[in-house]
């Protein structure tokens, strides 16, 4: 039995541990990265592939008819096109919840980095400066409490619920805006309204919700126009949920206070996106997933997802 990795490590060789995976068949091929028109030779006659990013679709399928399992290493499935994979039969295994923490947590260090500005206070007094006499250049906005403020939580997942509880440590309201109100969802202590009512009331509006064809630019124009003056807006979720040039516009008007993101809408972010020029904006690059606990689940996960495929018992199959 062999099988091929084709994207080997996460954000920095090694950081991901196969040697579980590597117990359970007789070969392995491992590539750092496989780009797209490499991918069918390098799978060649494996039985088995374990991807992240390079796109498998009914080429690659075609091509490598040997394939009897993928295992993604990673929780959303549009790096792969889901509905050839069904066509050929083969079964497509995700790694749910593996960040659900590490994620939950970012969003509240791109809040309070906005709320709170210590990075932008650090500067400044590397620049010599100390309380009152902080000069404009650093950036430095307003200090703004969490507590009391209302938070719009847009998708209500394992990762929404987690935001729910952290921001009610905080002492805040949570409202929040899903497709399915699940009758579990009762005790949790937060209030369910629609998108619109939703954007209307948050002094802060979080995204949590998969990149469909119904999510795809939902904050745009419109909806920014729905939200407070000042609000906060924060994406750890998919780049494609908002629009980057009207993100852009409406934190240049002022009518958007502030955008913490890990997302944009093309990644790597390009030298052009509109929203590099905004002051008001703090992004970083895909990585709310990538701590090291969440790394080592997520190796873990993948390679039970395998052993379990074996055992004929398959876990996490998403088509």
């Amino acid at each position: 039995m062999k099988l091929v990795i084709l994207d080997s490590y996460a954000l920095n060789e090694g950081d991901l541990d196969w040697s579980g995976l590597a117990a359970l068949v007789d070969e392995v091929d491992a590539w750092p990265r496989t780009p797209y028109d490499k991918a069918a030779e390098r799978i060649g006659d494996a039985e088995f592939v374990v991807v992240n990013k390079t796109y498998i679709d009914d080429a690659v399928l075609d091509a490598c008819p040997k394939i009897r399992w993928i295992g993604l290493t990673a929780t959303g499935t549009d790096s792969l096109d889901i509905a050839a994979c069904r066509r050929h039969g083969v079964p497509v295994a995700n790694v749910p919840g593996y960040s659900t923490d590490s994620v939950a947590q970012h969003v509240f260090s791109l809040l309070l980095s906005i709320c709170q500005c210590p990075d932008r206070y650090y500067r400044a007094i590397k620049g010599g400066c100390w309380q009152t006499d902080i000069k404009p250049q650093y950036g430095i906005t307003p200090q703004r409490e969490l507590a009391g403020k209302t938070i719009g939580i847009v998708g209500y997942g394992s990762i929404g619920r987690r935001v729910a509880r952290i921001a009610q440590g905080f002492g805040m309201k949570v409202v929040c805006h899903t497709r399915t109100v699940r009758p579990e969802y009762a005790s949790d202590g937060v209030t369910f309204l629609s998108l619109d009512e939703l954007l209307a009331v948050s002094d802060i509006v979080t995204l949590h919700c998969p990149a469909t064809d119904a999510t795809r630019g939902m904050i745009g124009d419109a909806a920014l126009a729905k939200m407070k003056e000042g609000a906060i807006l924060i994406n750890t979720a998919r780049g494609a949920l908002a629009d980057d040039a009207a993100v852009a516009r409406a934190l240049h008007s002022g009518h958007l206070g502030f955008f913490g993101t890990d997302v944009v809408g093309v990644e790597p972010i390009r030298p052009d996106n509109p929203l590099l020029g905004c002051d008001n904006a703090l992004i970083t690059p895909h990585i709310a997933w990538a701590t090291a606990e969440s790394l080592a689940r997520l190796s873990a996960i993948v390679t039970d997802n395998f052993r379990s495929f074996l055992d004929g018992k398959p876990k996490n199959i998403v088509n």
